[in-house]
């Protein structure tokens, strides 16, 4: 046996060691709890906003529409979680069927791009009304943010479609419900996923930075503008922020990273972090998912009428919890002479 046949063997047993080496059970203990974290929260949060927005109807505004969506895109991907966590619990085994399967990542697609799509036309709507309040007055209506919910509906739709017609299934294992797609394809999802990242995310992305810098160079520099104004407007910058830092961004550059250490796998090309960005894809599946539990935040700082009303009901929990602590101390202190 020659030198080269030697290096080739250990260089190969590495690659394998390497590739063994992915923590294929960090998914079955973390995502099952954030799921239903988001599930419970989310659900609560997303049906008290939708129904003081149903509740208010007759004075639903055209960035409302644009909410109201929002939190229809977050409803319809949390009724998906309970079949999710069924299936990290029963050890990755999927015992809804294939269609079903597909459908539940389906939604899953259509909530993330749904709401990145919602947020950019919020943040469009408020660049227009504080950057170009004449122009605009009265030409933007609820019938065009209706039009416009539509489109967006359609042009996300279409965009994960194709997801769809990719196997979420593994020819060497029975009840895999892929998030992406098995190993035969891979190469062809990352292309896939890659152009889909530029197009749902990285374009609304640069919007929303776009609108959101002039909204913030208009601000500093007029002092007519309303300071209730300003508020809500920097305070729906910060929610943003939070939104696109925590969910949105590490989620897309740590799933494309995935695939691509997959295509390298696939090559006999193992490479040393592939478990390290397993594990932390994993957890950003788990982050990007909060943003069903996080968009509710912009109920607040878009409709005046659920604001106010969250505010009282806060005010009504400080003054049960203050209450209950008044009506308890006797019996605390009673039992402390004991």
């Amino acid at each position: 046996m020659n030198s080269s046949t030697l290096i080739w063997r250990r260089n190969a047993e590495t690659m394998n060691t390497s590739c063994q080496e992915i923590s294929f059970s960090f998914p079955k203990k973390f995502l099952p709890p954030v799921f239903i974290l988001v599930f419970v929260v989310g659900l609560a949060a997303n049906g008290w906003g939708l129904k003081s927005l149903l509740h208010n109807w007759k004075k639903l505004g055209d960035v409302n529409v644009f909410v109201l969506n929002l939190g229809l895109a977050d409803m319809l991907y949390l009724l998906t979680l309970p079949f999710l966590v069924v299936y990290y619990v029963k050890e990755n085994t999927w015992i809804f069927g294939d269609k079903f399967c597909k459908v539940t990542r389906f939604c899953f697609n259509l909530n993330l791009y749904c709401s990145i799509g919602f947020l950019t036309c919020i943040s469009v709507y408020r660049y227009l009304a504080i950057v170009h309040p004449m122009r605009v007055m009265g030409r933007l209506t609820v019938t065009h943010s209706v039009i416009i919910s539509v489109l967006v509906w359609i042009l996300v739709g279409v965009q994960s479609l194709p997801d769809m017609f990719f196997p979420k299934t593994s020819e060497n294992r029975t009840g895999d419900c892929f998030d992406t797609t098995s190993d035969e394809y891979v190469e062809d999802y990352l292309t896939y996923s890659f152009s889909w990242t530029l197009i749902g995310f990285g374009i609304p992305s640069f919007i929303v930075l776009g609108c959101y810098g002039h909204v913030i160079v208009v601000l500093c520099c007029n002092n007519n503008i309303d300071k209730v104004l300003k508020q809500r407007s920097l305070k729906l910058l910060i929610i943003l922020i939070i939104l696109f830092s925590i969910c949105y961004i590490p989620y897309h550059v740590l799933k494309n990273l995935n695939l691509w250490s997959r295509v390298l796998s696939k090559q006999r090309t193992c490479p040393r972090w592939a478990n390290g960005v397993y594990i932390t894809h994993r957890i950003t599946r788990g982050l990007v998912c909060l943003n069903s539990a996080l968009n509710p935040l912009v109920y607040l700082h878009v409709n005046e009428d659920i604001s106010a009303q969250f505010r009282q009901l806060l005010q009504r929990f400080r003054q049960a919890a203050a209450q209950l602590y008044t009506n308890t101390q006797p019996l605390l202190t009673s039992f402390q002479n004991v």
